[in-house]
C-alpha cells in the first residue's frame, strides 16, 4: 500500500512544485512571478504629472527668480552681442535697488512707440507667447536693454569740451562704451522724473535709446518708467563661450552726488 508523503489533510489546498514557501529539491529552479505591466494609460498619466510640475517650476523660476531673456540688436556691443542668453535677475528693482550702471532689461515704453509691429502667424505666437510666459523660451521682441545712465531726479548732460557726459555736474569716464564710439554725438540736457530713469546703449553709434525717443521734453518721453523694467541683467548664459557675470560699473559713478 502506497504511503502518502504530502502530509497533507483533507481540504488543504496544495502548493505547486516551485512555488512560494515550497521547499525545492536540490538543482532545482523556482518559477519567477511574471513581471507586472504598466498600463499605457499609466504611463502618460505620470508622463503629464511630471510635464505640469516642470512647468510650474519654470513659471515660479521666471516669475518670481530669474528669466532668460535674448539679445536682438548690436546696440549694447560690445558688452553684449547679438544672440547672446542673458540671465535678468527678478529681484531688482522690486526687492532690491536700481543703481547707475546697472544694465537693464525693459518693456518697450509707450513714449517710445514707434506704430504697430508686424505680426506673426496666430498660431505661431500663440505657441511662442506661452512658452515664453512659462519660461521655457527666452524673452526678447517688446522688450529692450540698455544701461542706466541717471537715477530719478539725476541731471544728465552731453557734452563737457573734452565729449564726455556729466551726471549731476561730475564728469564720468565710461569704459563700457564700444571701442571707437563717443559717449554721445547728439548734445542733450535732461533731468530725469520721478520713479524713472534715463538709459543708454553701449554701442553709442547705433542705439535707439532714450535720447532717441526723448525729443525735446527735456527727459520726459525718453526717462523709462520703473514699472516698465523687468529687472537687472546678471549674466550671460549663452554661447558657451561667453558664459559669464555681468561687471559691475559703480566706480563710475562713485563721485556723482545725489540729486
Amino acid at each position: 500500500m502506497t504511503k502518502d508523503r504530502s502530509n497533507s489533510q483533507p481540504g488543504e489546498a496544495q502548493q505547486a512544485p516551485g512555488s512560494v514557501g515550497e521547499e525545492l529539491p536540490p538543482g532545482a529552479i523556482p518559477e519567477e512571478e511574471p513581471p507586472v505591466r504598466r498600463s499605457r494609460g499609466a504611463f502618460i498619466r505620470e508622463l503629464v504629472v511630471i510635464v505640469v510640475i516642470a512647468l510650474g517650476l519654470s513659471f515660479l523660476v521666471k516669475t518670481f527668480l530669474a528669466q532668460p531673456y535674448y539679445i536682438p540688436s548690436q546696440s549694447m556691443e560690445s558688452t553684449l552681442d547679438i544672440g547672446d542668453r542673458i540671465i535678468v535677475s527678478k529681484f531688482t528693482p522690486q526687492h532690491s535697488s536700481l543703481h547707475r550702471g546697472d544694465v537693464i532689461v525693459f518693456q518697450d515704453p509707450k513714449s517710445w512707440s514707434t506704430g504697430p509691429k508686424p505680426q506673426q502667424p496666430l498660431l505661431k505666437r500663440v505657441v511662442k507667447d506661452s512658452l515664453t510666459f512659462v519660461g521655457v523660451l527666452p524673452g526678447g521682441g517688446d522688450h529692450v536693454v540698455k544701461r542706466i545712465i541717471g537715477m530719478p531726479g539725476d541731471k544728465v548732460k552731453c557734452c563737457t569740451k573734452s565729449g564726455k557726459l556729466t551726471v549731476n555736474g561730475v564728469e564720468i569716464t565710461e569704459p563700457y562704451i564700444k571701442a571707437g564710439n563717443a559717449p554721445s554725438l547728439q548734445q542733450f540736457d535732461i533731468t530725469v522724473p520721478a520713479d524713472a530713469v534715463w538709459v543708454m546703449g553701449d554701442n553709442r553709434g547705433d542705439s535707439a535709446d532714450s535720447r532717441f525717443h526723448d525729443g525735446s521734453s527735456g527727459g520726459k518721453l525718453g526717462s523709462v518708467p520703473m514699472d516698465d523694467i523687468s529687472g537687472q541683467v546678471v549674466a550671460i548664459a549663452w554661447p558657451l563661450d561667453r558664459i559669464q557675470s555681468l561687471k559691475s560699473y559703480g566706480s563710475v559713478f562713485a563721485r556723482v552726488p545725489k540729486p
